[in-house]
């Protein structure tokens, strides 16, 4: 079985708004085992919302819009469905009644404009919205269902939860779940990761692919089963090959990053953190700075000095601040790329590393961090 997701709205398509329903949505259907293989976004245009309509119908059996369900002129949604499925819209009088008593109930009237609302395509499943004075409805067909909700987040999420799902999970005979889990690794490229676990990337179940940030990739692993013992179970053998293959640049899963990491790190530890960077703009001070308890002191260096002189700094820094870790950055931009000097000091252990980039400035600033911790990171593990 599968499903698509369109959202309605011009004003997405201006970046006005976020779309956070998308993500939502998606989210959801995992978790009942309904594959999600395309999403799209579409403007307050009737014509273009039955084109998409129409075309994700033939590829999916379910089709799930969001947006364009208000009272105004610029809300096409419920007239855009209609076309797609080649039928007229009605009024439907428990709908005003309810959107009456919805707007009762904030000490209001609704407007002429409001009565909208209450038009469906004809022989649609209404679907009330408690929380709002949009309903959705839901379209079925021969071959698919377009089910339609509001695009206010809170609005949707209700109606998702409480009506939706439940209503895909009978139509469609769902039995099974779809989780996920990020591997989340750092100090190894994308494409030696890839080299690495290329076999893994073929499997079809579960599935593995990664996905590259500057100086981290993350592997996602995504599997299929009747239970969630049974996708647990998949995923857990394929996290103790990625163990055994790539152990040491792991850093963390799902929700962890790299930041929060070296923090607890540190915690454990009991050490705070003095930081010297040069040439970075603080970049690594700003990645830290929802840490504040953690550092004792932070320079940031508009020149570039020798190494000796910046690491002469940082170690005097730390021996008047009685900091246990002490991390330095410093960038040096040019012409043909950039270069940074990355040092960590523990206690028992130190740590130098030179970088060169033939890449932009900024992009390998966002790298140099990532790369700066991962060797804290590093460090901190063998750390007594």
């Amino acid at each position: 079985m599968e499903a698509e997701i369109i959202t309605i709205g011009t004003e997405l398509l201006l970046g006005e708004l976020v779309d956070t329903n998308t993500r939502y949505i998606a989210r959801a259907l995992r978790e009942i085992g309904l594959d999600l293989y395309r999403t799209s976004t579409v403007g307050d245009n009737i014509d273009r919302i039955a084109e998409e309509v129409q075309a994700s119908m033939q590829r999916a059996d379910a089709v799930i819009t969001t947006g364009g369900l208000g009272p105004t002129i610029d809300d096409p949604t419920r007239e855009g469905i209609a076309k797609a499925c080649g039928v007229e819209t009605i009024f439907v009088p428990e709908l005003w009644q309810q959107i009456e008593e919805r707007f009762s109930g904030f000490g209001s009237v609704p407007t002429e404009n409001n009565r909208r609302q209450a038009y469906i395509p004809a022989g649609s499943i209404p679907i009330e919205n408690p929380v709002g004075t949009a309903p959705g409805f839901i379209v079925e067909t021969d071959h698919s269902v377009v089910i339609s909700m509001p695009g206010v987040p809170a609005e949707m999420q209700h109606l998702l939860v409480n009506d939706v799902i439940p209503y895909l999970k009978r139509r469609l005979g769902l039995k099974s779940i779809i989780k996920s889990r990020i591997v989340r690794t750092s100090g190894i490229g994308e494409s030696m990761l890839d080299q690495i676990i290329e076999d893994l990337e073929k499997l079809h179940n579960p599935t593995v692919g990664l996905s590259a940030h500057p100086g981290r990739v993350d592997i996602r692993i995504t599997a299929k089963a009747k239970t969630n013992q049974e996708a647990d179970k998949m995923i857990s053998s394929i996290e103790a090959t990625l163990e055994d293959r790539i152990g040491r640049s792991i850093y963390g899963k799902d929700d962890q990053t790299l930041e929060s990491v070296v923090v607890d790190l540190l915690k454990e530890k009991r050490m705070h953190l003095a930081l010297l960077e040069a040439g970075t703009d603080g970049a690594l001070a700003a990645s830290l700075a929802e840490f504040p308890e953690i550092i004792v002191s932070e320079q940031n260096l508009s020149e570039i000095e020798t190494d000796e002189i910046l690491s002469a700094a940082l170690k005097e820094d730390m021996q008047n601040t009685s900091a246990k870790a002490g991390l330095l950055l410093a960038m040096q931009p040019s012409r043909e790329g950039s270069s940074a000097m990355i040092q960590v000091i523990l206690p028992e252990n130190e740590h130098t590393e030179h970088k060169s980039y033939d890449a932009h400035f900024v992009n390998m600033k966002i790298r140099s961090v990532s790369y700066a911790l991962h060797w804290l990171r590093r460090l901190l593990l063998l750390a007594s």
